[in-house]
């Protein structure tokens, strides 16, 4: 089952990353990190998408389910 999550990396991504990253919406914050947020549709999508962040070196500093009965967006 899917929901909405927030990830939390250590360095800054540009904006051209997001759909390489499944559409997740891209936020710089304070001390170099960024926050990705969005729809993530199972487990599986979940670790998919951790890889990718992983391939691209980014130490992963939180994840978050943030609303875990939210219903899926429209596509």
């Amino acid at each position: 089952m899917g929901g909405w999550y927030h990830i939390q990396v250590q360095g800054h991504l540009d904006a051209h990353w997001s759909e390489w990253l499944d559409g997740l919406a891209i936020q710089h914050e304070a001390a170099g990190r960024t926050l990705l947020t969005g729809w993530i549709a199972d487990q599986a999508a979940l670790n998919g998408l951790l890889n990718k962040l992983y391939a691209l070196g980014l130490p992963l500093l939180s994840v978050a389910q943030a609303e875990p009965d939210a219903k899926q967006p429209d596509m």
